[in-house]
């Protein structure tokens, strides 16, 4: 995680946010677990007008290769302060763009309200997480409208050279940041 150099203004709005939001509610129907889940536009509806109450807001930036799709998330307060976390990364169900758009709106929805301590989700204790032998991955909140299997959770990958993660680094097809793949380039 990275940060602004102090984030005392930000964590009081986040508080002051956080007594205020109330959860959305679970407007979505999940037919693969026949469960109720929100929508990303859902969470969007009732976190956007709190957080701008409170000086806050946040922009979330997809990356990846196309199969591990990588969703970082800014939360900023009007002072100027900030937090960037560490990324969330998917691993998409299809390489193609319905799967990589599905992906980043998955992990958009779980790392925003992860972030901003919002419930969409029903809390099962991770009973349907640790279920083993049956289709899918324990996910609950797959999108309705995807044919995709839910996206699974990688680790956020390294560069083979130096090491550094993905926050900081873009990554080439060799697992390689892009300034060590410079520095190949020119020695």
């Amino acid at each position: 995680m990275n940060k602004s150099e102090s984030i005392k203004e930000l964590a009081t709005a986040l508080a002051k946010f956080q007594s205020e939001v109330k959860d959305p509610a679970k407007d979505s129907d999940n037919p693969f677990f026949k469960s109720k889940y929100v929508e990303l536009d859902g969470l969007l509806a009732a976190v956007r007008p709190v957080l701008s109450k409170n000086g806050l807001s946040f922009i979330q930036s997809p990356g990846g290769d196309g199969q591990n799709i990588t969703i970082t998330t800014l939360l900023m307060h009007s002072s100027g302060e900030w937090i960037e976390f560490e990324p969330l990364t998917l691993k998409a169900a299809k390489t193609d763009p319905q799967g990589a758009g599905s992906a980043i709106t998955y992990a958009r929805r779980y790392a925003l309200s992860a972030i901003l301590g919002v419930a969409w989700d029903a809390d099962d204790d991770g009973n349907k997480a640790s279920l083993s032998g049956q289709k899918g991955n324990g996910n609950t909140n797959t999108p309705p409208t995807t044919t995709a299997e839910p996206a699974t959770i990688n680790t956020v990958p390294k560069c083979k050279v130096c090491g550094k993660g993905i926050t900081k680094t873009l990554f080439d097809k060799q697992g390689t940041c892009i300034a060590c793949h410079s520095k190949e380039q020119t020695a």
